[in-house]
């Protein structure tokens, strides 16, 4: 008998495919994804830049400001048009973004594909009874993704 690894009958997942797991499996969540016909390291250069890239995508965001790097993590700091703060740890590596704070879940990811890159967003409240809310805000958060996604494919002048 091998080990549990060769036994196990999971396939590899890509960075859009886990993150499409993390926002179908958390509650309170808003999913975009889309093939953006430009390369990789055009997309994700643009997207993980995210200083200047979260205020630009995220209305909610007026600033976001790394205060640490350590290899991948991140510590950071956003701030909201109406003053409110929140403290964010990040996970950052090419293709994969993972972000979260008290209240708030987040995370991009990006794969080549063909002569294109396929991008997702996604978003997610974490705060106590939203599960109970799930059904009724996924229409309200969905197109805040979608808004996000277009912003950001906005600044590749795509034809």
């Amino acid at each position: 008998m091998g080990t549990l690894n060769e036994d196990w009958p999971v396939a590899e997942l890509d960075a859009v495919r886990r993150l499409r797991v993390v926002a179908r499996t958390t509650a309170a969540a808003g999913y975009a994804e889309h093939v953006v016909l430009a390369p990789f390291d055009r997309v994700w250069g643009l997207a993980s830049d995210l200083e200047e890239q979260l205020p630009r995508l995220i209305t909610d965001i007026s600033a976001f400001t790394v205060t640490s790097v350590r290899g991948d993590r991140l510590e950071a700091r956003a701030r909201s048009p109406l003053g409110m703060r929140a403290r964010f740890d990040v996970v950052l590596r090419p293709g994969w973004c993972l972000m979260q704070s008290r209240f708030v879940l987040g995370g991009m990811a990006a794969v080549p594909e063909g002569d294109g890159t396929r991008f997702a967003f996604f978003g997610a409240l974490r705060i106590p009874g939203v599960r109970w809310l799930d059904r009724a805000l996924h229409p309200l958060l969905d197109p805040l993704g979608a808004k996000a996604l277009k912003r950001l494919t906005d600044q590749l002048d795509l034809p």
